[in-house]
């Protein structure tokens, strides 16, 4: 699933992709670094049948690793939600509910 992210402190958006996701938490593919503790504002892009779901959540990186090589840019991470506004996270509750029906 595509995601977009800025770090807290930047007003610039990367895009990663997320895999494995929770109504707490994801496991993100990124670009670059971070740093467990550091906070991101994430913006997911969720498929429901036709319809298109955008949420925007505050999560923090709780672990780190890198994926394949530092030379390939891959680093793999978990994210745990932060703040998720309740509209969002009826949003997800319905995404996930479709995964698994």
């Amino acid at each position: 699933m595509p995601i977009e992210y800025s770090r807290i402190d930047s007003p610039i958006s990367h895009t990663g992709k997320a895999l494995n996701i929770s109504e707490g938490g994801l496991l993100l593919y990124f670009p670059e670094q971070m740093d467990i503790g550091q906070y991101i504002r994430l913006k997911l892009f969720l498929s429901l049948g036709s319809e298109l779901n955008t949420i925007e959540v505050l999560a923090e990186v709780v672990w780190m690793d890198i994926h394949l090589d530092k030379g390939w840019g891959d680093y793999r991470c978990g994210v745990n939600f932060i703040d998720v506004p309740p509209e969002d996270m009826i949003k997800l509750k319905n995404f996930l509910r479709s995964l698994s029906g």
